[in-house]
């Protein structure tokens, strides 16, 4: 099995696939990324375990909503059971992803800790937010940005190692190596993702709700609302969706080729 070395467009393509896939069961597919959401939030409540066990969880989490998104490109019904259809396919495997995922992550943080003494790491494990001053500080932007730079193959490495596992029976390390070579092979595609989503998620949402607030600053709090929820609905499934259409487009293709 190999993945394919794509042109940067097809990279700007995969978000507009998502939307598309997302427009087959609008209700069902936000249900269940909502429902995904709600039930990580009531895991983290437990004390001590809750925090580990998401962790563990989200791998199997992340294959059932790829499998969602699968059932409806191949143009079959999805119903609200598959929340949990990945803890069904090769769950030993994710559950490991899910250890070394949160185990590379507390190590890279520990290892920013060493430039701002530990702030970024309360921040992201302890819940506990920093003051302006620290945000603001030049030891907490190192510390950012070591975090950022160790936490990006990471990521290139579980991209597409739960999926890997489960519809491929792949072992660990075979799943987070074929992950990262994908990735690696398709940089330019992903940059071009990374513009699509920061241009319709972030920048013309910004304009449109400046424009809002131009209108009437006394209910920019309002507007913010009343914007940023519905956007939500449809930009958080969209995403997932266009998560699947990046697998589709760079190993499914391979193996229909084979």
């Amino acid at each position: 099995m190999q993945a394919l070395k794509l042109p940067a467009r097809r990279g700007w393509r995969w978000l507009a696939g998502g939307f598309a896939l997302f427009r087959k069961n609008p209700p069902l597919l936000t249900l269940l990324v909502v429902s995904y959401w709600v039930l990580v939030a009531m895991i983290n409540l437990v004390p001590v375990i809750g925090a580990i066990a998401a962790t563990l969880c989200i791998p199997a989490f992340s294959v059932s909503l790829m499998n969602a998104c699968r059932e409806l490109d191949q143009g079959r019904p999805i119903r609200p059971a598959l929340l949990f259809s990945g803890f069904r396919e090769n769950l030993k495997t994710l559950l490991m992803l899910g250890g070394l995922y949160l185990g590379a992550t507390i190590t890279i943080l520990g290892l920013s800790a060493f430039a701002d003494d530990g702030v970024l790491m309360q921040m992201m494990l302890g819940g506990k937010p920093p003051g302006d001053e620290a945000l603001a500080s030049g030891p907490f932007l190192a510390a950012t940005q070591i975090a950022m730079i160790l936490l990006t193959p990471l990521m290139m490495a579980y991209w597409y190692a739960p999926v890997l596992a489960a519809w491929h029976g792949f072992s660990v390390s075979k799943a987070l190596f074929f992950s990262f070579i994908a990735c690696l092979r398709n940089w330019r595609a992903f940059l071009a993702y990374m513009a699509a989503m920061t241009v319709f998620g972030a920048l013309l949402p910004g304009v449109v709700l400046g424009l809002l607030a131009s209108l009437s600053p006394d209910a920019v709090s309002f507007f913010a609302t009343l914007f940023s929820i519905p956007l939500l609905l449809v930009l958080a499934p969209t995403l997932f969706a266009s998560f699947y259409v990046s697998y589709r487009d760079v190993f499914v293709a391979v193996d229909e080729d084979a």
